[in-house]
Order: C-alpha cells, then structure tokens, then sequence
C-alpha cells in the first residue's frame, strides 16, 4: 500500500500512536500480572483485533531473511544463464491467490530481470484469469520492454490434467498447437529450442491443489530429469517437504515463502524497492499478531507461578 506525500506524515502518526498503545497496554497487563490480578478476555481480543489492524491501516513491515529451503529457488533461477527457459504453472484458483500470487510475481519479475524465457500455463481452468493478472501487473508494467512470443509466451490453460504432462514431456507441440493468441507453435520465437518439457531448464508450478505440484514431479521432473520447484499455500507446504531436496529443489511455503522471496529479490536488486511487495505487506499483520501472542503466553505464565507463590505462602 503506498501513500502520496501528505498523507506519509499521517500514516507515521498513526502508526506510532498504535504501536504506543499496544505497548502501554501490554504494560499494563505485565503490572496486573504481578499484582496477581486477572484480565477480562474481551481486552485480550481488543489487543489482537488492534495488532491485525494497525499494520493493514498504517503499513508495518518486518525483515525477512530467506531460508534454506526458498533460497534454493531464488539460486536457482540466479545461477541460469541468460535466455534460459522457464516454465511458470499456475495451478490454482482464486481462493488460493492472495497466498501464492505474490510467489508467481516474484519469481516471474526475478526471471525476466535475468533475462530468461517464460513459458506461462496452467493446468487450472481458473488459473488462465490469475496469470492475466500476474502479465498485466508484473510484466506489462515493469518490463514493458519485454516482448511476447520472443521474451515470453502465454499457452493458457489445457484441460486433462496428468494427461497434458504426459504428452508434454515428449511433445509439447501436440498439446498446444497454438498460443492464447492463436499463433501457431512454430511462429513463437520463445519456443524455438524447446519441443519438450526435457529442453527447458526450470519449472516453478505455483498453487498446491490437484493437478499440480506432486503430478509436475511424478510425470515430468523425475522421468523427465527436469528441477522442479513449487510455491504453496501454507496448508499444503508440509506435503511437499518429503519431496525436497531430491525430487523438489526447493520451495516456497505460505505468505512467509512469499515475502522470503520478495526480500531476496529486493536486497539483491535494488530497483524493486518500490514495487507492490504483498507477501512482506501482509507479514505485518501476521508478524504483531504473532509477537502480542506470545507476550501474553509469557505473561499469563508469569501469572501463573505468581499465584501459585501466593498460595504456598
């Protein structure tokens, strides 16, 4: 969320005097705690709905490091050669989109500002209308010197699932005859070395449903010895560790996997400070809530053994 000029002195304002009240509060509560004095639930829910909403109305963000398991993905795409191929699936749907969309952002800008070749697809039928979105807001406004067909090509969706990685393991131009555009395979500059899934270099499936990242493992990473790395929503991240390192080369789990990734891209290529960054955006919220959280475990425990002296004595 960005702010014009008059509006940047305000937001400070605001975001101090929130973060002044939670911290007095929190005060207050430790004070109670060591007088032994209980505190009703209600102001427990008013500290978090505060939390949750102070770094959504007044921006908060926190530094990220990223893991092992996410800069293996980030050093990856960073170690490719320059007009490398990429293959970026979006396989899910828009209940699953404010998780890994802003993971199919990052890797897609990290990959054009190395200058690799995208091959955009989807194994969702709704995965077509997300992709839009990622080549209007990432693409077209950041790289508007990028050209499609040459830098990049859009293949759409295409239904039957583990079938459509069956045949493109071998043959990629039996399944799409043609771009999203119509243009017949053989006209698309961006394709011209590559007649299977074998001759690209990297395939990143984003999503985490059925079809999705275990089939672009099972039908096309190992038989076809292609990386495979994958960005998920945080539920469906644990599924994917016993894949990792051997048959997963890394991934991206939840929000925090996004925002890792975004923190990489932005420490190492200063000219994406300014970009819309949602994964660190909405770490905020998550981050406050999470430290408030555990000051109250460690209050109400403190409390605990309060009274339980009290009462020996």
């Amino acid at each position: 969320m960005f702010y014009p000029g008059p509006l940047v002195a305000l937001v400070d304002i605001g975001r101090t005097i929130s973060l002044v009240i939670i911290g007095g509060g929190l005060l207050w509560l430790f004070i109670r705690a060591l007088k032994g004095k209980e505190v009703d639930r209600r102001v427990i829910f008013l500290f978090i709905f505060i939390a949750v909403a102070t770094p959504i109305l007044f921006p908060i963000t926190f530094g990220e490091k990223a893991t092992r398991v996410v800069k293996a993905v980030y050093d990856k795409i960073e170690s490719l050669p320059a007009g490398s191929t990429v293959i970026i699936s979006f396989d899910f749907d828009p209940a699953m989109a404010p998780e890994v969309q802003p993971m199919a952002n990052a890797i897609t800008r990290h990959c054009l500002v190395k200058g690799h070749k995208i091959i955009f697809m989807s194994l969702f039928a709704t995965g077509q209308a997300l992709l839009t979105q990622t080549l209007r807001d990432v693409v077209e406004t950041e790289f508007p010197d990028k050209k499609e067909e040459v830098d990049y090509v859009n293949l759409g969706y295409k239904a039957g699932n583990e079938g459509v990685l069956n045949v493109i393991i071998s043959d990629f131009k039996k399944m799409f005859p043609t771009d999203v555009n119509n243009i017949p395979y053989d006209s698309i500059p961006a394709l011209d070395d590559v007649s299977s899934c074998k001759d690209v270099d990297l395939i990143v499936s984003i999503g985490g449903g059925k079809p999705g990242v275990k089939e672009w493992v099972l039908f096309v990473g190992d038989p076809g010895r292609v990386p495979v790395a994958c960005g998920v929503a945080a539920v469906v991240a644990p599924q994917m560790y016993p894949y990792y390192p051997k048959q997963l080369l890394g991934l991206l789990g939840g929000i925090k996997g996004a925002a890792e990734y975004e923190s990489e891209l932005i420490h190492n290529y200063p000219r994406f400070k300014d970009v819309d960054t949602p994964g660190l955006r909405m770490m905020g919220p998550q981050t406050l809530a999470h430290m408030v959280i555990i000051t109250f475990i460690l209050i109400g425990n403190l409390s605990f053994f309060i009274k339980k002296r009290k009462d020996r004595q």
